[in-house]
């Protein structure tokens, strides 16, 4: 089990409520692979803890590279506040695994307030292959932009649905490198 990340001092609270969220996403994710879409499930919530948003990784689904469950479910939110900017919202967006190098840019530039992770990025591309960018201090700039994160939490169940996924021989999308 990895030691809970957080670029705040970590409150307990917080870490149980994600902890909450982040095991019925997990227990979710295999009826969303069922249905074609990847093994990456994510929740936005506003600051009285009422669902907002939940949405899965639809890239193979949809063809789309941008199909990624942060963007899907940031694109989502916008849609139904009718904005680009979430930022009075004050949202927290809970995923299954660490945002990808793509997903951080949205995160940032839509406003999220607060991040909550399941499974490592180092993890999901040990477990998978799929790649998850560079991303290089990436919770420490959050922070600097105001922005909350807390990783790691609840990683081993996130592990064994990356695992399962895998084991079902779905697809790895990733572009062709020479």
């Amino acid at each position: 089990m990895e030691k809970i990340i957080s670029n705040e001092k970590i409150d307990r609270v917080k870490v149980e409520t994600a902890s909450r969220i982040l095991m019925g996403l997990q227990q979710e994710v295999q009826k969303y692979t069922d249905r074609g879409c990847g093994p990456f499930l994510v929740a936005i919530y506003d600051a009285a803890g009422n669902l907002v948003i939940k949405a899965a990784n639809s890239v193979v689904h949809e063809n789309n590279s941008n199909a990624h469950a942060e963007m899907v479910a940031i694109k989502l939110a916008e849609e139904k506040f009718g904005t680009y900017d979430l930022s009075k919202y004050n949202l927290k967006l809970y995923t299954t695994s660490e945002p990808c190098l793509m997903c951080i840019g949205g995160i940032l530039w839509s406003g999220i307030k607060e991040v909550y992770y399941s499974v490592s990025s180092k993890r999901v591309e040990e477990i998978t292959g799929f790649d998850e960018g560079f991303k290089p201090n990436w919770v420490e700039e959050f922070r600097k932009r105001g922005i909350v994160v807390y990783g790691n939490i609840e990683s081993e169940a996130g592990e064994q649905e990356l695992k399962k996924y895998v084991q079902s021989g779905k697809k790895i999308y990733k572009p062709l490198r020479k």
